[in-house]
């Protein structure tokens, strides 16, 4: 049967707009994504094989474009699609930032931060640098591989820092394993970064590790 002929309010898109896209199932998500199902299939079927052959939404959508492409009912023409959609996701999230001073929004800030980072296989380490009303300035990655005292550099961060004129930053790194624990290396290299950029009146704000559905702040932590 058609997604046509199914009752109102059981339909992805009908039901979006009366209760609102967090009413929606993973599958019924992707099946409005997806907007056509194939022969046989409607595309709410469709979209549930393929989180079950991917394994779930984010393997899905974290696919690079030989595995996405190779799955049936997807192409190129839909990863292209997908790439601008969560490219626009991450921009909206750092422009909802940009407005107002970051620490009046922690909740946004570990959002943008988790968007940027969680989805990396390897650990990046990353700065958001903040201006003296601690607005958003700029964000890099600057590190990548094992974050630890011999890989990440701290004259590397006070260089950034002043090519900004930052007033403050905070700190940022992933944990791919999805452990969001930091380790005794974090606490010692955030010791040293405070320090450094001590130096240049440049104080961190915070250090916020990126784990698979969850993160730490030092500042909450009381580390800072």
């Amino acid at each position: 049967m058609a997604i046509s002929d199914w009752p109102r309010a059981e339909r992805p898109r009908e039901k979006l707009l009366e209760r609102g896209a967090d009413a929606l199932s993973d599958a019924e998500l992707l099946a409005i994504f997806l907007r056509t199902g194939v022969a046989g299939k409607s595309a709410v079927d469709l979209a549930r094989e393929l989180l079950v052959s991917f394994g779930g939404l984010r393997p899905l959508l974290e696919s690079n474009q030989t595995e996405f492409c190779a799955a049936h009912g997807l192409g190129v023409a839909k990863y292209v699609q997908l790439q601008a959609v969560m490219e626009m996701a991450r921009r909206h999230l750092a422009a909802t930032l940009q407005r107002g001073a970051a620490l009046e929004s922690p909740l946004a800030v570990q959002r943008y931060l988790t968007a940027q980072l969680r989805h990396e296989a390897r650990e990046v380490f990353a700065c958001l640098l903040l201006d003296n009303k601690h607005r958003v300035i700029h964000y890099q990655a600057l590190f990548f591989g094992t974050i630890n005292a011999a890989s990440v550099y701290p004259r590397e961060v006070v260089r950034l820092a002043l090519q900004h004129q930052a007033a403050a930053l905070i700190l940022a790194h992933n944990h791919p394993s999805g452990v969001a624990e930091p380790s005794v290396a974090d606490r010692q290299i955030t010791e040293r970064l405070v320090q450094a950029l001590a130096l240049v009146d440049v104080r961190v704000l915070d250090h916020i590790v990126i784990g698979d559905g969850e993160s730490v702040s030092f500042m909450e932590r009381g580390w800072l």
